[in-house]
């Protein structure tokens, strides 16, 4: 239960509900190119370090409201993928760039990881190649007038 105080001082009680309610991560504070461009250094520094392998890099700034960057890597093994997820959480931290939503450690097949200005996406490479993600995002633009 959460209290807001009105201007008048008098106080507004808003309930939550009960269950898992979504969580929008913000972008880092410092906002900005250079806060991403920061970010995705701390990323890709780690992911070297964790001998991820075949990283990708989309920009996706303008693109979509879910970041700037996406970042796609593959692990050898599921215990590798969940090494590499597992080594860039901490790093995150270590960095000062707060604490990430992750999905998918239970499997090791898929592990997203999303900062709030990167998204990173830790595959086995099976899997990187079934959902084709940097095919996806590289798609080119479709300007008005263009299909017919």
């Amino acid at each position: 239960m959460h209290v807001l105080l009105l201007k008048e001082g008098r106080a507004l009680t808003t309930v939550h509900a009960k269950g898992r309610t979504p969580v929008v991560i913000p972008k880092s504070p410092e906002r900005g190119a250079d806060a991403a461009a920061r970010a995705l250094h701390a990323v890709l520094a780690s992911l070297e370090d964790s001998k991820a392998e075949n990283i990708v890099t989309i920009n996706i700034a303008g693109k979509s409201a879910l970041g700037d960057y996406m970042v796609v890597v593959s692990g050898r093994s599921n215990r590798h993928v969940l090494a590499i997820a597992d080594h860039l959480i901490t790093d995150l931290k270590d960095e000062g760039l707060g604490s990430a939503r992750v999905e998918g450690l239970e499997g090791g097949d898929w592990v997203l990881i999303d900062t709030g200005d990167i998204i990173i996406h830790v595959f086995r490479p099976e899997i990187r190649e079934f959902y084709n993600i940097e095919k996806m995002w590289a798609a080119p633009d479709l300007d008005e007038g263009t299909l017919h």
